[in-house]
């Protein structure tokens, strides 16, 4: 099997990629902060509110989820940082393995934002089952 030397530019290529990932990540973050803010201030107001209290726990989730992806997505990043530093100094075989895993790392990463989008989805239709829900009350009234 030939196995094509890892050059410095492989794992600068999929830096740049991990940095874009990453803000992605930091953007859903902040989005979040702001829906907690929304959900605290919802929940003092009308804290009987059941779904109010079903979005907080889903946000719990999300939440977790999202800081796992950072927390995978960052050590990608620094895997590969590691890697430009092993090629740099000639240790190839080991560069090679430590990329590896940093390919690995940014795998898991990806396979929890997909989980954490699954949970978002649900969120979603916690609030279309409210509009629904008015919907049909309407409708019986007319």
């Amino acid at each position: 099997m030939i196995m094509q030397e890892l050059t410095l530019t492989t794992p600068a290529l999929l830096f740049s990629a991990v940095s874009l990932i990453l803000l992605a990540y930091t953007n859903r973050f902040l989005s979040y902060a702001q829906l907690v803010r929304q959900l605290r201030d919802h929940y003092v107001k009308n804290p009987d509110d059941e779904i109010t209290s079903a979005q907080i726990e889903n946000l719990k989730k999300r939440l977790n989820l999202t800081r796992m992806m950072q927390g995978f997505g960052i050590a990608s990043l620094f895997l590969c940082v590691v890697t430009m530093f092993l090629i740099y100094i000639n240790l190839i075989v080991i560069s090679v393995y430590v990329f590896g895993a940093a390919l690995l790392l940014l795998i898991v990463s990806l396979g929890v934002s997909f989980w954490e989008i699954q949970i978002s989805t649900e969120s979603l239709k916690i609030y279309l089952s409210i509009i629904e829900r008015k919907e049909l009350k309407k409708n019986k009234i007319l």
